[in-house]
């Protein structure tokens, strides 16, 4: 692993380059001064989601989903249940896919809630379907390297 990790904010989108061993002292945005690691998921849009998939060198989990989708809404409060348990090794973000639907169509998504696990910029796991905090957890450890 290298020293520094970049990291992009989720509140201000700017850059951060932040040393490996800070990470969990919280660290917090040189711009903004928002957490990098948030307590609850945090919100992408497709502009976001792209700078995050460029920039971020910590994995990103995001979960795609619709404020019609039972399945989601139930899924919601372990998705951030999940978020608490796995930062700093993991960031989790959620998209509306339907607010963002060409993303929707970017990464052939035929069905929500689905989690796409991003390792610098590639789409490296999928799942789809609602699962809980625990099946979340142990999902990552299984799809993280190293």
């Amino acid at each position: 692993m290298t020293d520094t990790l970049h990291i992009i904010c989720p509140a201000c989108q700017a850059k951060n380059r932040i040393p490996t061993a800070k990470l969990s002292a919280g660290p917090t945005c040189g711009v903004c001064k928002a957490p990098l690691f948030p307590e609850a998921p945090f919100e992408l849009d497709e502009v976001r989601l792209n700078k995050h998939l460029r920039n971020d060198e910590v994995p990103l989990l995001v979960d795609f989903w619709a404020p019609w989708c039972g399945p989601c809404k139930m899924m919601g409060p372990m998705f951030a249940d999940a978020s608490r348990q796995m930062s700093p090794r993991v960031r989790f973000a959620k998209l509306n896919t339907e607010q963002h639907q060409s993303v929707g169509a970017r990464f052939q998504i035929r069905g929500i809630p689905l989690i796409i696990l991003f390792s610098k910029g590639k789409d490296v796991a999928r799942h789809a379907g609602a699962i809980n905090a625990d099946q979340i957890v142990s999902w990552l450890r299984q799809n993280l390297k190293g």
